[in-house]
């Protein structure tokens, strides 16, 4: 028990020791899951005219539109998202409709939860903003939402794919009462090519992406793969020059991002490694006390003193007592 016992606290300590210690990769602390902003956010952030005309492109892509004034747009971020709303002298939103983009690089079914946790402060802000009486008897309006997720990882995907809250629900409800959906668009290459004809600023998103899976499928270094597809993209005159302009921002965020998964996947790897030998450890204590067991039920079959068995065998008193006790 007490090599059990030691075996346990041991890998506990390295398990610790692990988590403690803070890795530094390109000035982010790798213990934390948050990276710099994407490029996909980088590109739609609307932070100038020329982002704003991409945004209002993607905008008009998906909602079959043809908005050409970018002073329409409203643009706040939360986290990983990009939030967006469009509105004109007449009515406060065109269509009275609230968006969200976001990028995901990984499949996550729970999207429906996050975006329903998103647009509840979104809504809590425009309540607030507009000055809404949500206790008054009058119905007030509220923007519909619109939630939208660009994806374009490894795994196989169908071009469109809706997750729905109440696939989450852990008892079964068909009722349709209380739904939250989150529309997740495939971007990868053959995918969705009508929707990225549309918005050639999500086009050469997609190409630069696709170049950089390309180059990393051909055994490239990660540094050397970006530069290469930046390069591509410089060439192409992609985004209006964007990617020259922002090119060591962009290889260092793409390269922060790889160093982050290395990071974690090399953790994971040292946790299974661990796990193993704490398996080992467990497995090396449980078969010396099973032994240890048996050569003190037969010293005491053999009349030896309780006493000395525990010492020969290592067991406590207790034990020993307890094995006796049992033998009788």
């Amino acid at each position: 028990m007490k090599k059990k016992t030691k075996a346990i606290k041991k890998y506990r300590m390295r398990v610790k020791d692990k988590t403690a210690k803070t890795v530094n990769l390109l000035g982010i602390d790798a213990t934390k899951r948050t990276f710099r902003d994407t490029l996909f956010r980088s590109i739609y952030s609307g932070k100038n005219d020329r982002s704003k005309r991409w945004l209002l492109s993607l905008y008009n892509a998906l909602s079959d539109k043809n908005y050409t004034d970018i002073s329409a747009l409203e643009i706040t971020t939360i986290d990983d998202v990009i939030y967006v709303t469009m509105k004109n002298d007449l009515s406060f939103l065109i269509n009275s409709e609230m968006h969200l983009f976001e990028q995901q690089s990984t499949v996550n079914p729970n999207m429906p939860l996050r975006g329903l946790i998103y647009f509840s402060q979104l809504y809590q802000k425009e309540v607030a903003k507009r000055n809404l009486d949500i206790f008054g008897r009058a119905r007030i309006k509220i923007p519909s939402p619109k939630f939208v997720v660009f994806y374009n990882g490894k795994q196989e995907q169908d071009d469109i794919v809706k997750y729905r809250l109440s696939d989450l629900f852990e008892v079964k409800d068909e009722s349709g009462e209380f739904e939250w959906t989150a529309t997740v668009i495939n971007i990868n290459k053959n995918h969705n090519e009508s929707l990225q004809k549309k918005c050639e600023s999500l086009y050469h998103y997609c190409v630069f992406v696709d170049r950089v899976k390309a180059n990393l499928d051909k055994r490239m270094e990660p540094e050397d793969a970006i530069n290469e597809a930046v390069d591509f993209a410089i060439k192409g005159n992609f985004l209006e020059g964007y990617f020259k302009e922002q090119r060591m921002n962009i290889v260092g965020n793409l390269l922060t991002e790889f160093n982050q998964e290395d990071y974690d996947r090399n953790r994971r790897a040292e946790g299974f490694e661990d796990g193993v030998e704490y398996g080992k450890e467990l497995g090396r204590s449980e078969g010396e006390r099973q032994a240890a067991i048996s050569n003190a039920k037969n010293m005491l079959r053999d009349d030896v003193p309780s006493e000395q068995v525990a010492k020969w065998t290592s067991l406590t008193l207790e034990q020993v007592l307890a094995l006796k006790e049992e033998l009788d």
